[in-house]
């Protein structure tokens, strides 16, 4: 497998990123557990998920499946769609934001998610107030990459 800088992060992914929306949706438990093993044995520790696969299952099973090896994961998920029937379950809001991380950090299992991402551009919030929300959670560890103004990952 071969290997790359995230960004300017100084992190390592492998060349191939695993999405899991099949996870809980099309692949049940087993067959989840043993595409994420496939995965790592060929190498790959970049694991891409959102807290809106399958209605959150996907990350509930991707937490249980990196357990024993989280620290040599690289993980993300996604933010902004809507997550619920409330006027404010979805879109780049703080509040939004603050709350769904809290949720997949649950569902996944851990303490942090090394890149989180917005699914998509929100037109009802400043990208400032959004930004600011993801930097925040980076400097309170729930994220190691900061957002910056190339798109590309930070810190």
């Amino acid at each position: 497998m071969d290997y790359r800088l995230l960004g300017r992060t100084g992190v390592k992914v492998s060349s191939l990123c695993f999405g899991t929306m099949s996870f809980g949706d099309i692949a049940d438990e087993a067959e989840s557990a043993r595409m994420f093993n496939r995965c790592r044995e060929a190498g790959i520790n970049f694991f891409d998920c959102a807290n809106t696969y399958a209605g959150g299952r996907s990350e509930e099973i991707l937490g249980q499946l990196i357990a024993d090896c989280r620290d040599e994961i690289v993980l993300t998920t996604k933010v902004v769609s809507r997550t619920g029937a409330d006027i404010n379950q979805g879109g780049a809001s703080r509040r939004h934001i603050q709350i769904s991380v809290e949720e997949s950090l649950k569902r996944l299992k851990t303490d942090r998610i090394d890149v989180y991402f917005l699914h998509h551009y929100d037109a009802e919030t400043p990208i400032e107030e959004s930004l600011r929300a993801l930097d925040d959670l980076a400097r309170q560890g729930k994220s190691y990459t900061r957002p910056s103004a190339t798109g590309r990952p930070g810190r």
